[in-house]
């Protein structure tokens, strides 16, 4: 398994409200993370850089997940400590009232990969299937699109595109979505916040995932592709490659 993460700013944006990270624990699997701190609230660095700094904290204490179920026990319990965590911090921080981010946490074995999410940073994978969105956005939009009120085309300029439903650190109660995969060798997750995803179409997101590149070099066109395209918000990315280490390089 290899993996590698890359965040840039963009072409607008004055920061980087992104925060990103692949850690690994005791037995050297990984968590990879991507959190967009809430555009238009004030501190959104805050939020999404505390999120991955304690997810690492706390995954760095793990000896060894197992099972699929022990994976999702453990999102659910750290992510929810994190919210509050995030919430205490903007009751007790005038200055970070109302702040909030994004969440995708991956938890990557030899095995399996199982994603919590919350919010509208998007994980895909790349498999014998084909190309997919395994994450469903946690947005005004999406909650149109899947009510049949506008069509997928419509959302892709609706002016309410960045309305976000549920974030971490906003409430004392969050809700998130987990799921569970099974990985194959060859097979690739992409994480990401919507700096690329509503920069790039997923046509393009595959035919780079797919070329003989490095993953390094992945993640850089990728980058590029969704400045090119405008870069109007944070760019961050997270590529695991279920192919072994030996292989590829």
């Amino acid at each position: 398994m290899r993996s590698f993460f890359l965040t840039n700013r963009g072409k607008v944006r004055q920061i980087n409200e992104d925060s990103c990270g692949v850690y690994h624990n005791k037995a050297g699997q990984v968590l990879a993370v991507v959190a967009d701190g809430m555009g238009g609230h004030r501190a959104g660095d805050v939020a999404s850089s505390m999120t991955t700094s304690q997810l690492r904290s706390y995954w760095e204490q793990v000896d060894k997940i197992a099972t699929s179920e022990s994976a999702e026990e453990w999102l659910k319990e750290h992510i929810s400590k994190i919210n509050s965590n995030l919430y205490t911090h903007s009751q007790e921080n005038d200055e970070c009232k109302g702040m909030g981010t994004t969440v995708v946490a991956a938890i990557c074995t030899e095995l399996f990969s199982t994603v919590s999410h919350i919010g509208d940073s998007r994980c895909y994978v790349l498999n014998s299937h084909g190309f997919q969105q395994i994450t469903e956005d946690h947005s005004l939009v999406n909650e149109l699109v899947r009510s049949g009120h506008i069509s997928k085309e419509d959302a892709e300029h609706h002016p309410r595109k960045n309305v976000v439903l549920r974030a971490l650190g906003t409430e004392t109660h969050v809700q998130m979505d987990l799921k569970t995969l099974i990985l194959d060798e060859g097979d690739m997750l992409l994480i990401c916040s919507d700096g690329l995803s509503n920069k790039v179409p997923e046509a393009e997101l595959k035919s780079i995932l797919e070329s003989d590149e490095s993953i390094e070099n992945k993640s850089e066109q990728l980058i590029q592709l969704a400045n090119d395209n405008g870069g109007e918000d944070n760019i961050t990315l997270v590529i695991v490659d279920y192919t072994p280490e030996s292989e590829g390089e």
